[in-house]
């Protein structure tokens, strides 16, 4: 995970990744739009307004799904927040 500006330079980035598990695969779509989004081997860019919906589904995401990815992802939700043409990016392989 990182926050990208728009000229694409890394402003802040995780040290911990997401950790993919066979629940994700469980998300409810209607539940979890935001988080489907995600893939282990794609990119996905979610922008401020985007930004509180993505705090919601992690503030319901099951135990199984969880880790330390969580709690970094929110410090990086809030940098995007601060800054101006600032974007989370979930970095897949």
């Amino acid at each position: 995970m990182a926050v990208r500006g728009d000229s694409g330079d890394i402003v802040a980035r995780a040290k911990a990744g997401v950790e993919w598990t066979a629940a994700f695969a469980d998300l409810d779509p209607a539940d979890f739009p935001m988080l489907r989004a995600l893939t282990p081997y794609g990119d996905a860019v979610f922008n401020q307004r985007q930004l509180p919906l993505l705090l919601a589904e992690l503030d319901r995401l099951p135990a199984a799904c969880g880790g330390d990815w969580v709690v970094q992802a929110r410090e990086l939700c809030q940098v995007v927040e601060r800054g101006l043409h600032l974007y989370l990016w979930f970095l897949g392989d």
